[in-house]
């Protein structure tokens, strides 16, 4: 590795390139489609779109084919496409993956701090969006176009930023689909969209979880009456909760129904261990605990597992219940609730589905009117076991780049494109990695990018796409 020119290469593009153009990137409220109907309409989208076609045309990079494609009614694609050594294997390539549309805004945000209100504090560029994950494209040009400056070989690369990522992906098998012969065979995937235990080393996502839900609607009046009909009519809530019990213990959190579990791979209990010996208690320190609050579990392993390999159920939106400032002394007729579950790889997201509706539809407690919708549904996935020569430059590049050896943990939110590249390409070997580490808060308030972090990470990649070259046969 020429490591000093990829080093300053990769510092100053960062410095006086990538970070300004994440800066105005954040300003762009350029939501997913799932939460802004009128995309289309806005036009933030092809805001976004337009200033990384300008920014990726501008870069030295040599042999780039930069393209736009677009289907009606479909988030557009960034497709970049850049051709490998003269040496290299015409039919083999890298695919590179991110995405450019963000979360909605989300309340709680600090003083100084919003959603589209880019901060620089120190390390950290605050605001939606940079860290989850507009920068992935910045990295993945970067990389390579450090590897030019230094002269190092690579093979083809593409590049493909989609734009419907927090939506659940929905467009991305049209286009992996049309695109499949120029896509070819990639024998490396890099995904970007990742996180990180601690910004000390580099780390690579081993699993994902899946995600089943939908939306839980109980309903025992036509209209609402008086409280004082209470102990006669049966509070929807009430009835809501005891449908949950169904799924999970109200204790534990464990989830009741046994085929949303799966046997976890020994492999991965071991690097669960070995993860929790690396993280110890800032596991712990990573999440904003009110005073006194604390963990599901006092095994940090056992924490770890639990976020990665098993399954969970949260109640993250509520219909028919008023603020209390509009609290009438009232039994509402209906109580609705959106529930997300997340499942472990081996998981069938549709079967997940279709179980939850049985279970809740069910037996109603007191003849209530009691239906669930499902709304989403996205497989997990599971990591091939890494190859000889990618094991060897993950530890050499995190070794370089960190000062520190690699590591490896599974991570408990969903990425549908690893699913689907996975069942695609069986034979290609995968780095999964990203920027997402403590406190970083993705998709709620005060999400950060921690730029040192994400600018060794441009480095690894580099070094693991120029390794992926010289690999044995």
């Amino acid at each position: 590795m020429n490591a000093s020119v990829i080093g300053d290469y990769v510092d100053r593009l960062w410095r006086e390139s990538i970070v300004p153009e994440l800066i105005e990137y954040v300003r762009i409220p350029n939501k997913s489609p799932a939460f802004d109907k009128e995309w289309r309409e806005h036009g933030y989208m092809d805001q976004v779109v337009a200033r990384f076609e300008a920014w990726a045309r501008a870069q030295p990079i040599r042999q780039m084919k930069f393209e736009i494609v677009r289907t009606e009614k479909r988030t557009p694609l960034i497709l970049i496409d850049i051709a490998g050594d003269a040496a290299a294997d015409p039919g083999d390539s890298v695919l590179l993956y991110g995405h450019l549309d963000k979360q909605p805004e989300m309340t709680g945000w600090r003083d100084g701090l919003g959603p589209w209100q880019p901060a620089l504090e120190g390390d950290r560029l605050y605001g939606r969006g940079a860290a989850d994950d507009g920068y992935a494209m910045f990295a993945c040009l970067g990389a390579i176009g450090a590897l030019q400056a230094a002269a190092m070989p690579h093979a083809r690369c593409v590049v493909i930023i989609e734009a419907c990522e927090e939506s659940g992906s929905f467009d991305l098998p049209h286009y992996i689909g049309e695109l499949g012969e120029r896509i070819g065979r990639p024998s490396l995937v890099v995904g970007l969209d990742s996180g990180c235990g601690n910004y000390d080393q580099l780390w690579s996502t081993t699993s994902l979880r899946g995600l089943a839900g939908g939306t839980l609607k109980v309903e025992v009046l036509t209209e609402g009456i008086h409280s004082g009909a209470s102990g006669i009519v049966p509070d929807s809530f009430r009835i809501a909760r005891q449908l949950l019990n169904r799924i999970e213990d109200e204790k534990t959190g464990r989830i009741l129904v046994e085929e949303y579990h799966v046997a976890i791979p020994p492999a991965r209990i071991k690097e669960a261990e070995t993860a929790a010996v690396i993280l110890k208690d800032s596991i712990r320190a990573e999440f904003p605990f009110v005073d006194g609050a604390r963990p599901a579990s006092e095994d940090i392993a056992e924490l770890i597992l639990n976020r990665d390999w098993r399954p969970a159920l949260s109640i993250i939106g509520a219909d028919g219940i008023p603020q209390i400032g509009n609290a009438g002394n009232v039994l509402r007729p209906s109580t609705t609730l959106q529930l997300s579950l997340r499942i472990p790889p081996g998981c069938d997201p549709k079967q997940a589905n279709r179980s939850m509706k049985e279970t809740l539809e069910k037996d109603p407690p007191y003849g209530a009117k009691v239906s669930f919708s499902s709304n989403w549904g996205a497989s997990g996935w599971n990591a091939p076991a890494l190859a000889p020569w990618l094991e060897k430059s993950l530890e050499a590049g995190s070794q370089r780049w960190f000062g520190r050896p690699a590591a490896y943990m599974g991570l408990g939110g969903t990425i549908p494109f690893m699913s689907m590249l996975g069942e695609k390409f069986p034979e290609a070997q995968f780095l999964i990695s990203g920027v997402l580490g403590p406190h970083s808060n993705a998709h709620g308030p005060n999400e950060f990018l921690h730029v040192p972090y994400a600018r060794k990470l441009t480095c690894c990649v580099a070094e693991v796409i120029a390794d992926h070259f010289r690999r044995a046969p």
